[in-house]
């Protein structure tokens, strides 16, 4: 697929848990991005009880774009995706979904088409409701790995000061590479995004 030819996102997930005890938790970083966005566009997530979350639509480089936090717990995901796709006829190859991973390092994000799940369930669930269309685009945003095997207890846990900072720092060069999505195209927000260090752009 070309650059002329790549399709832009109409859809931007923010995966996460709701409720104030999962707030700003390691699993809930793709939603605060997401928060950081909606902020950027100027627009306010509000919930919507037929999508199953909370959504927002606004202008994004010029381009018309909805903002979606799925509130039905991370594992049932992909039911809200599936409700406003059907609703607004949006296809898996024009989603973008933001999340935590445990692969990369605090602060480390990987922007990539389609590949598998790696155990994340938020991914599988809007997978299996997508048709196990694996097609969309994903942020990845990283969380580090636990020092010990407790994954949950890792993942619904809140980030260091350190791992904060470096992760705040991701989510402003996410921000603007999004922006480069939609103006310059994919090989230029991958690779502002791959190529990003934290504190190494200060």
């Amino acid at each position: 697929m070309t650059e002329k030819s790549q399709v832009l996102p109409k859809l931007i997930v923010g995966l996460g848990n709701p409720g104030s005890q999962y707030s700003h938790t390691r699993h809930n970083v793709g939603v605060d991005f997401l928060q950081l966005l909606a902020d950027d566009m100027h627009v306010t997530l509000q919930n919507e009880s037929r999508f199953l979350g909370m959504s927002a639509r606004g202008n994004l480089a010029n381009h018309d774009v909805r903002l979606l936090f799925p509130t039905t717990f991370m594992n049932e995901s992909g039911r809200s995706v599936a409700a406003l796709c059907s609703f607004f006829k949006i296809t898996p190859e024009e989603i973008l979904v933001v999340h935590d991973d445990l692969d990369l390092m605090p602060g480390h994000m990987k922007l990539k088409i389609g590949g598998g799940f790696a155990g994340h369930n938020g991914l599988k669930s809007i997978g299996a409701c997508l048709g196990n269309n694996q097609n969309f685009m994903r942020l990845r945003i990283g969380i580090g790995m636990p020092p010990s095997r407790d994954v949950i207890s890792w993942v619904l846990g809140r980030c260091s000061p350190d791992d904060r900072e470096d992760i705040d720092e991701a989510y402003s060069c996410a921000l603007q590479a999004l922006k480069t999505l939609y103006t310059s195209g994919l090989q230029k927000a991958t690779c502002a995004v791959n190529g990003f260090k934290p504190n190494q752009n200060n």
